[in-house]
């Protein structure tokens, strides 16, 4: 029976979202916030660089992870919107890029804010300001866990999605499926909630950091650590932002032709019954493992289209697939 118009048309939502993530996620803004106020108010009063330090990279934290919240909510708002060809799942990689880039500038102010206490020294109350950082790091605890049941679930989810993939395509086709540990690893994770999870691992550390110093100058009278402890956490939340901004910044540039499954279309179409060449190529990812492509190919059999998708229909991965098959003959003559 031959298809109609209508059976061909799907929709273009390719993410069903995250809504335990961004339940997770609300219930981490608010604990942030209010840790942040807390140790703000502590490291000026107590005089500790340290603790005002981790407290206003809280800060930042707070309003990076309110930009995960409404990347969540507006993703999910438009999900139907027209105007988003491929979906609206970029919101949230967007969100991820741009915590990312507030990270970098939380790095510098805390860098440039512990060198000025190095070269400054002043006396601090040592007590209560590791009571203070103390809590911090009970409070960033909590929060990790509460990112990390989310980010662990999808984790999984993709994991055991490849591998009864891969074990399909073994049965069926008789060969080893080069993707099964990689789609998870590569595009299979919710990268705005792994932007809101590593800052709050990075206020985790920093809390560590200033409980190290405080600990220091308390006991041995090392105040330098104060300052010192800011300059290595700078540095820490440096590299963790550049390692996001490089994968946020893949997918929004769809920097994807590297992913596993673009080697595998190549396979498919090689092992195909007829003999094709691929002339044109684009992949790129539209969702949590889940990719689009736009395939062009030459072959001198007879072929249409379709027979090329049914293929590429086991790589349920591949959830937009546009095809061009061009004969030998006519394409020699174009």
């Amino acid at each position: 029976m031959e298809a109609t118009v209508e059976s061909r048309r799907h929709s273009h939502v390719f993410d069903e979202g995250d809504p335990l993530a961004e339940r997770n996620t609300r219930w981490v803004v608010g604990l942030t916030a209010c840790m942040m106020v807390v140790e703000i108010a502590g490291g000026w009063f107590l005089n500790s660089m340290a603790l005002l330090a981790d407290g206003w990279h809280m800060s930042s934290h707070a309003l990076a992870l309110g930009l995960s919240v409404v990347a969540y909510a507006a993703a999910r708002r438009f999900a139907t919107d027209r105007r988003f060809a491929f979906g609206t799942w970029k919101i949230e990689i967007l969100g991820g890029y741009t915590s990312a880039i507030l990270l970098v500038g939380v790095a510098l102010l805390m860098l440039f804010q512990s060198v000025e206490r190095l070269l400054e020294p002043s006396p601090i109350r040592y007590d209560e300001a590791i009571v203070i950082a103390v809590v911090g790091l009970v409070v960033n605890g909590l929060c990790a866990c509460l990112l990390r049941g989310g980010a662990g679930h999808h984790h999984r989810l993709g994991h055991d999605h490849d591998h009864r993939h891969g074990l399909a395509n073994d049965h069926r086709r008789g060969h080893h499926h080069h993707g099964s540990a990689s789609h998870a690893g590569h595009g299979g994770h919710d990268l705005n909630l792994r932007s809101a999870y590593v800052h709050v691992v990075a206020d985790a550390a920093t809390s560590v950091l200033a409980i190290v110093a405080l600990f220091g100058g308390k006991l041995w009278g090392a105040s330098w650590l104060d300052p010192a402890m800011g300059v290595v956490g700078a540095v820490l939340v440096t590299v963790w932002a550049y390692g996001l901004i490089r994968e946020t910044g893949e997918v929004l540039l769809d920097a994807g032709m590297d992913a596993p499954v673009a080697d595998e279309i190549r396979q498919a179409i090689a092992q195909g019954p007829a003999t094709a060449e691929i002339t044109d190529l684009h992949v790129w990812q539209v969702g949590r493992g889940k990719y689009s492509c736009i395939l062009s190919l030459v072959t001198a059999a007879p072929a249409t289209p379709d027979d090329f998708k049914r293929l590429l229909a086991e790589h349920e991965e591949l959830v937009h697939v546009t095809v061009e098959v061009n004969r030998v003959s006519l394409y020699r003559s174009a």
